[in-house]
C-alpha cells in the first residue's frame, strides 16, 4: 500500500510499505477514505517530537471502511463506515471506565519510555512517535486499528466523510477545550491560536453558552475566518498588546476562561518570546510557551486556563506565582475522544454544526508532502488539508 512516511525533520514522503495485518483478536483493518493533516503533525515535521524513526507512518485523523476484523471484535463488520479516535483506549482499565480514555493504562506498548519522561504513560496514539506506542498512522491507504471494539464509531449512510472526519480529533479537541472551561451564561472566552483546533474551540464555546469569544492570532486569514465564520472578536498580536487589549475588551476584568490552542511552538515579539526562541535554537529548552504565559496573565481572578495545545517537555519562566495569586484553575491534556464521539455526532446530525467548514485544501494522498509544506508555511491561506487515498 501507499503511506506517508517520516524520513527526517521537514522530510515526509509517500512510499510503498507492507499492508497492515490483524495482529490481535481485537484488531480491525480499515481502508482509509479520508484523512487529514493536523497541527500536531507539524510538531513532528518540525522535529519537536522525539523517538520518531525513519519510515514511521504519520497521521492520526482518519476514517474509512472496515475490511477485516479480529475474532474479538463483535461490534463492527466489513463494510461499516467508521471514524477512528486518535487516542487508543482499551475500554477496561480504571481510566477508561472513567471515560478518561486518553489516559488508558494498556494501549501504549512503550509505556516505559513515557514513564521515564512524564512519570506515567498516557494512551497510545496513532502516528505520533514511539513514545506513544509507535503505531502506524492513517495517512495511508489502510491502517490497523487496535482495540477496535472500543474506539471507532459507526457513521450512518448519507453523511459525507468531510462532515464527520474531524470527530477523529480536532472537533472533540476544540470541544473538550471549551468544555473544560465550565462556561456559564454571559462568559467571555479568549482563544489563543485560530488554526483548526482554535476554530473549533471558538465554535464550541458558543455552543456551550459563551456570550463573547475573542480569537488571538497574527495570520490575517485565520483571524478573518474566526470573525466571519465563527462570530469571534479578534486580536492581532502583531498589532497590539494582547493583555492590554483583553483588559480593555472586558472592562479591566479579564476573560472568564482562556484557551491555549497554540502549544509548544508559540510566537511573539516580547522579551519572553525572544528568550524562548533563543534557548530553543541552541537546544536549551524544548517548548516555547509565550501564548500560555499570556493566557495566565490575562485570565480573570478565579478563571480557568484550558490547554489543548500540545506540550512536550519542561517550561522555563512559568508564571506560577500569578496563577496562584489569582486562584486559577488549569485543565489540560490529550482529548478523551471516545467520551465525545456520540454527542458530537448527534450535533452534526441535528445540523448544529458542519465541521467541514475548516477545510481549505483537498489533495490526493500522493500529494501529501506538498500538503505538509503548504500547511506548515501557511501558504494559499491554508486552514486545513484533507487527503484522499
Amino acid at each position: 500500500m501507499k503511506a506517508l512516511c517520516w524520513e527526517g525533520i521537514g522530510d515526509v514522503r509517500v512510499e510503498t510499505v507492507p499492508d497492515p495485518k490483524i495482529l490481535n483478536p481485537r484488531d480491525a483493518i480499515i481502508r482509509i477514505t479520508a484523512t487529514a493533516i493536523c497541527g500536531s503533525d507539524l510538531h513532528i515535521y518540525d522535529g519537536y517530537i522525539p523517538t520518531m524513526k525513519q519510515g514511521d507512518i504519520l497521521g492520526h485523523e482518519f476514517m474509512g471502511e472496515v475490511v477485516e476484523v479480529g475474532r474479538g471484535v463483535k461490534n463492527l463488520k466489513p463494510g461499516d463506515r467508521v471514524v477512528v479516535p486518535f487516542t487508543i483506549a482499551c475500554g477496561h482499565c480504571s481510566n477508561c471506565e472513567r471515560k478518561e480514555t486518553s489516559l488508558c493504562d494498556n494501549s501504549n506498548p512503550n509505556a516505559g519510555l513515557a514513564e521515564n519522561v512524564y512519570g506515567f504513560s498516557g494512551s497510545g496514539l496513532f502516528g505520533f512517535s514511539h513514545l506513544f506506542g509507535g503505531y502506524a498512522g492513517g495517512q495511508a491507504e489502510y491502517v490497523r486499528v487496535p482495540f477496535a471494539d472500543v474506539g471507532p464509531i459507526k457513521i450512518p449512510n448519507g453523511i459525507e466523510d468531510e462532515k464527520v472526519l474531524f470527530l477523529s480529533d480536532i472537533f472533540p479537541t476544540g470541544y473538550m477545550a471549551a468544555d473544560n472551561c465550565n462556561i456559564q451564561k454571559g462568559d467571555v472566552v479568549a482563544v489563543w491560536g485560530c488554526g483548526p483546533v482554535g476554530q473549533f474551540a471558538i465554535k464550541s464555546a458558543f455552543l456551550l453558552g459563551a456570550e463573547r469569544v475573542i480569537g488571538i492570532d497574527h495570520h490575517p486569514h485565520r483571524l478573518a475566518f474566526a470573525r466571519d465564520r465563527n462570530g469571534a472578536e479578534i486580536i492581532n498580536y502583531e498589532e497590539t498588546d494582547v493583555i492590554q487589549a483583553l483588559a480593555a475588551l472586558t472592562g479591566g476584568r479579564g476573560p472568564d476562561a482562556c484557551i491555549d490552542c497554540v502549544g509548544l511552538e508559540s510566537h511573539g515579539h516580547s522579551v519572553d518570546a525572544l528568550y524562548d526562541r533563543a534557548k530553543a535554537m541552541v537546544g536549551l529548552t524544548s517548548d516555547r510557551f509565550h501564548a500560555l504565559r499570556e493566557a495566565i496573565y490575562a485570565c480573570r481572578k478565579g478563571g480557568t486556563v484550558s490547554i489543548p495545545g500540545v506540550y512536550g517537555g519542561l517550561l522555563d519562566k512559568f508564571p506560577l506565582g500569578s496563577a496562584f495569586a489569582k486562584g486559577l484553575t488549569f485543565k489540560m491534556g490529550q482529548t478523551h475522544v471516545q467520551r465525545y464521539l456520540q454527542p458530537l455526532l448527534e450535533r452534526i446530525e441535528r445540523d448544529e454544526i458542519d465541521p467541514s467548514f475548516v477545510i481549505t485544501h483537498r489533495l490526493k494522498l500522493d500529494d501529501a508532502a506538498e500538503g505538509y509544506k503548504t500547511f506548515y508555511k501557511q501558504q494559499d491561506t491554508c486552514m486545513k488539508v484533507v487527503l484522499k487515498p
